[in-house]
């Protein structure tokens, strides 16, 4: 009894070349034949149930037979379905898809996007929590009428609030109570180009009638006369503004303030800043030590620098250039993208710059964003800096020109071209 299946019984061996034959004579050529799978067995049928379903054979040309080969065999259909097995057709299973780039770069994209979105709105509520709305300015009576564009009156204050001994010893700010305004500019911006003009805080002015801000209580103006940095010693931010719009008729947008600490705080925040010096400078007072040329001013410096009064003959009209300068060129030192691309450099410059502003209670972020770049468009070449035009003076204190400085507010108050020169 023969125990081989049917397939490869004697039989079916035939007596050909290669199969067994006792023939001398090799077949003649002939086509492949292939295998072909038939069905799985029934269950039960296999192992010692019984012999399993053999497969069926094919030659090459699709004929059938016992004696032939599995028709996928050459077409890759032996272990798998069609195609190979899997998607990639290489009989050896499943096969990962190609990656969509499409996809993932617009996932990318997206996922970035929601990033920004989320910091930048939580960087805005951070620093916008930060201001320090102190001023009213609601509180200052008989305004001017507001002109085209903006204008900011911008005060650099001897305020020492917040300084321990130590740091007003280095910074040389002594330790006198109360504050003083050490610097008064004002900002305009508009359609052509900002400019930039300085009110020396010895410039003799008028104090009108004013609201206390504390008392609410209204004290009628007596003509008195005065230097301009008097008004903010006697009640503050709110009358520096009133005496300010009453002696310019030019109407005041927004007030910020900045005291002796968080302006050096500033400076060392964003790394120091630039200058050229333009002259030896050593002025015991202030604390300046300078040598002409080139250099980068730490806090400490820029502070002694801005300051300096009496090493250049006392000129308080030579100060205010130097300030000028300086902010400026602080304005440009901030507004790179060193700065304003460098988390490790912006979040500390704005931290310290945000604690130490004092706004008045309209200020927002835009606001003070179209002030500081507008600063910095003063030594862009696209705007103006001057003091304010000065035509002598009386017992120390700086007399205006009051036909250029009507002129100027003119051209400010239609954002006009300013043509008029100061000092």
């Amino acid at each position: 009894m023969n125990d081989w299946p049917e397939a490869w019984s004697d039989e079916n061996r035939g007596s050909r070349y290669g199969r067994g034959s006792a023939s001398a004579q090799p077949e003649s050529a002939r086509v492949m034949r292939q295998v072909r799978r038939g069905p799985a067995a029934p269950a039960g049928q296999g192992g010692y149930g019984g012999v399993p379903q053999q497969p069926a054979y094919v030659d090459g040309r699709g004929h059938g037979g016992a004696d032939g080969y599995d028709s996928g065999y050459n077409t890759g259909q032996v272990y798998g379905t069609p195609g190979g097995g899997g998607p990639g057709g290489d009989g050896y299973g499943p096969q990962r898809p190609a990656p969509d780039w499409r996809r993932r770069i617009k996932v990318t994209a997206i996922t970035v996007a929601a990033v920004l979105v989320v910091t930048t709105v939580g960087t805005y509520f951070w620093a916008d929590s930060k201001l320090n709305r102190e001023v009213d300015l609601s509180k200052v009576i008989e305004r001017p009428e507001k002109g085209e564009g903006t204008n900011y009156l911008i005060v650099g204050s001897d305020s020492r609030a917040g300084m321990s001994a130590e740091d007003k010893k280095r910074l040389r700010t002594g330790s006198a109570e109360g504050k003083r305004t050490d610097s008064v500019m004002i900002l305009h911006t508009g359609d052509n180009g900002p400019t930039l003009i300085s009110l020396p805080r010895d410039s003799n002015v008028e104090i009108p009638s004013f609201k206390g801000s504390e008392s609410g209580k209204t004290y009628p103006g007596t003509g008195r006369q005065v230097k301009l940095n008097a008004a903010y010693a006697e009640d503050g931010p709110e009358l520096l503004v009133r005496t300010v719009e009453f002696n310019t008729g030019l109407h005041i947008d927004h007030y910020v303030e900045i005291g002796f600490a968080g302006f050096a705080s500033i400076v060392d925040a964003v790394g120091g800043v630039e200058m050229d010096i333009p002259q030896d400078i050593k002025d015991t007072k202030s604390g300046a030590d300078l040598k002409k040329g080139r250099q980068t001013l730490n806090g400490e410096e820029a502070l002694a620098f801005v300051r300096t009064r009496y090493a250049l003959a006392g000129s308080d009209l030579d100060r205010t250039k130097n300030q000028q300068k300086f902010l400026s060129a602080l304005a440009n030192q901030v507004a790179t993208p060193g700065t304003v691309l460098n988390p490790f450099k912006l979040y500390p410059t704005m931290g310290a710059g945000l604690d130490s502003l004092i706004v008045d209670k309209e200020m927002g972020l835009f606001d003070l964003a179209d002030m500081f770049w507008s600063m910095k468009g003063v030594s862009g070449g696209e705007g103006t800096s001057m003091n304010m035009p000065i035509a002598g003076s009386s017992g120390g204190n700086l007399l205006w020109d009051k036909a250029k400085v009507k002129q100027l507010v003119n051209q400010l108050n239609n954002d006009e071209k300013v043509t008029v020169k100061g000092n």
